[in-house]
């Protein structure tokens, strides 16, 4: 190597270091280990304006559902997704029994998402979103998009039981 060249690698500035990944910023390709059992990330729906993100994870042929949302610190929901339907984004009630199990309105908002991937909603839009909580810590969330309903029953997880495993 000739001098000239070790005088410039030392006045270089060195590269700045890349931005550390976060459980909020996965995309599909990624692998995420929840609660013991390992899924590829096939979808990211976001919501910029909650600082929150709807990741869809399948493990073969099983499908769920992890919202992360990040506010002092990160919180994990894992649902799954059921059936049911209601006739119109109007008659939304704030109270829902559901296999003897009442489940209350804690939250309703809507907004612009963005998608990647394979999602239950495959375009961007705007979405209507119902998140309903029951006494034994049970959670329902209801969305409405482009004319149709998605239902999912499910429960928060502790942050140590989230695990990134490989992230594109």
């Amino acid at each position: 190597m000739s001098l000239w060249k070790r005088m410039r690698k030392i006045i270089e500035k060195p590269e700045p270091p890349k931005p550390e990944k976060t459980p909020i910023s996965l995309m599909p390709g990624d692998i995420v280990e929840v609660s013991l059992v390992t899924y590829e990330i096939i979808g990211r729906t976001e919501w910029r304006v909650r600082s929150s993100v709807w990741l869809t994870l399948r493990d073969g042929a099983q499908m769920k559902y992890l919202r992360i949302e990040k506010r002092e610190q990160l919180y994990y929901t894992l649902f799954d997704s059921i059936d049911g339907r209601l006739d119109a984004v109007d008659e939304v009630p704030t109270e829902i029994e559901l296999d003897g199990t009442w489940f209350y309105l804690e939250d309703q908002y809507n907004g612009q998402v963005m998608v990647t991937g394979q999602t239950p909603f495959g375009t961007a839009g705007e979405q209507y979103v119902w998140d309903y909580q029951a006494d034994n810590r049970k959670l329902l969330r209801i969305e409405w998009q482009d004319g149709r309903f998605q239902l999912y029953e499910g429960e928060s997880i502790l942050a140590p039981d989230v695990r990134v495993m490989r992230q594109s």
